[in-house]
């Protein structure tokens, strides 16, 4: 059997193809901040019921749960928005720490000691860092820009 033989000179390269957006700018912003929005409500009930541990609702418990919730809102807005412009290894970093913080700081309000907060809060950090560094350095090219 004969094979094809290559074709002489250079082969170019295909242009990568980008997805078509369907949404305008306008729903990607709200989209955002209804992300925001709902992590943080989600985040500020769970902070507020590990706090109270069945016991009675209080003000000073609502007042920790949307404090809570205005703090992770805030915060991952801010990350949403730094973390894209750094390099691979720190945009998974950055997501690290924001995830390893939350963790610590919502599985501190169950009680649990300050060693064992830590502990948990890195070992989400570290997985959360290894997940993300491979899911960014599989999707970018040798000089760092993203394959879109």
């Amino acid at each position: 059997m004969a094979h094809a033989a290559p074709a002489s000179g250079i082969r170019a390269r295909p242009a990568p193809t980008r997805v078509p957006d369907v949404f305008s700018e306008r729903t990607h912003r709200a989209a955002e901040w209804t992300t925001a929005v709902g992590l943080g409500l989600v985040y500020g009930y769970w902070v507020a019921a590990n706090n109270r541990a069945g016991g009675p609702i209080t003000g000073w418990n609502l007042l920790l749960g949307f404090v809570s919730a205005f703090a992770v809102a805030v915060l991952w807005l801010g990350v949403h928005a730094v973390a894209p412009r750094l390099r691979r290894e720190l945009h998974a970093a950055l997501w690290a720490v924001f995830a390893g913080c939350a963790f610590g700081f919502m599985y501190s309000e169950t009680g649990a000691s300050v060693l064992r907060s830590t502990g948990w809060a890195l070992a989400v950090a570290a997985s959360t860092f290894a997940a993300l560094f491979f899911r960014f350095y599989t999707r970018e090219d040798v000089d760092g820009n993203r394959i879109r």
